[in-house]
């Protein structure tokens, strides 16, 4: 398939957002950190302003993605079946939860918990259907698994407590750094287990369409000298990436090293001497990488039109 970067920094920047909000949420159940309630209020509301910026901008990069801009509220339109309508109906429902509940801190009304408890309710929605957009369509092998929902799930939640560690290290709040940063380890270790044993499932997949299938036509022996056309269609622009093998796999050792080992060793270090640029650095360089691993994951598929859209003219 063909990348669409719009679509690719929407899914990781929400990601981000998503796991940023369910570790302050967690802090708000939990108390870790012992911090009082000016503390607690003053971090959990730049917290929510942090993710609700990235969901702003996830929003906003989403909007390059559409042939018409001014249509996109009839993506909602078909909620009783399409993924995608249900994605378009629950991202803006999370933003919602989350200006009302960095609010509620701001101006200490009270009722934070119950408040948390349905943008929770908003943000694991929003993961489950942001992930189904992809893992619903059979067609697409390489996309037609419960892993395609746990690794969506696992990995903006490693990158979104990764955020949650730098944040408590710049704006000063220590206590929480070290069970911040202790969360981002296991989840990205989890993480990495999940999206490694995604790349094996696929590495071993067998198609199940062939040039017969894809035409229609059972004879045993075709062989395709044209697509009919004099250049490219729709088609080979939306469903082919046009990438080499060798750059599939620098971009996939690439994202990797930057999403999972990277990261634990600067967290380990930023940790080990007190560092707020290490930590921030650790979420940096786990960003990029997702930006590479979203970039994969979206080339990696292979549309069975492919097999009659073979050669041009």
């Amino acid at each position: 398939m063909q990348p669409a970067f719009s679509v690719i920094f929407l899914t990781t920047l929400t990601g981000a957002a998503q796991g940023l909000f369910l570790a302050l949420y967690g802090t708000e159940l939990s108390g870790i950190g012992a911090l009082d309630v000016s503390q607690s209020q003053q971090f959990l509301l730049t917290g929510s302003v942090v993710a609700l910026v990235l969901t702003v901008l996830g929003l906003i990069a989403s909007f390059f993605h559409l042939g018409h801009p001014e249509r996109a509220w009839r993506a909602a339109a078909m909620w009783r079946t399409s993924w995608l309508s249900r994605e378009v109906i629950a991202l803006p429902v999370f933003m919602a939860g989350l200006f009302v509940y960095g609010a509620s801190h701001m101006l200490s009304l009270g009722g934070t918990r119950w408040i948390g408890a349905l943008t929770m309710v908003a943000c694991l929605t929003l993961f489950v259907c942001t992930a189904m957009i992809y893992a619903s369509i059979r067609f697409l092998q390489e996309w037609a698994s419960a892993l395609t929902l746990v690794n969506y799930f696992l990995l903006g939640c490693a990158s979104g407590l990764t955020l949650a560690t730098a944040l408590a290290a710049l704006t000063g709040f220590p206590a929480l750094v070290v069970p911040y940063a202790i969360a981002a380890s296991g989840v990205t270790l989890l993480g990495w287990i999940t999206r490694t044993a995604s790349l094996l499932r696929n590495a071993r997949l067998k198609s199940k369409s062939s040039l017969q299938t894809a035409i229609g036509i059972k004879h045993p022996r075709i062989v395709q000298k044209s697509q009919g056309l004099m250049g490219g269609s729709f088609n080979t622009r939306e469903f082919f990436h046009g990438r080499t093998a060798s750059l599939l796999r620098s971009v996939k050792w690439g994202f990797l090293l930057l999403v999972f080992p990277l990261p634990l060793l600067l967290l380990g270090s930023g940790l080990a001497v007190s560092s707020a640029g290490l930590l921030s650095s650790a979420f940096v360089l786990q960003y990029i990488g997702l930006l590479a691993e979203r970039w994969f994951f979206f080339a990696q598929a292979n549309h069975p039109q492919n097999l009659y859209y073979q050669t041009i003219s």
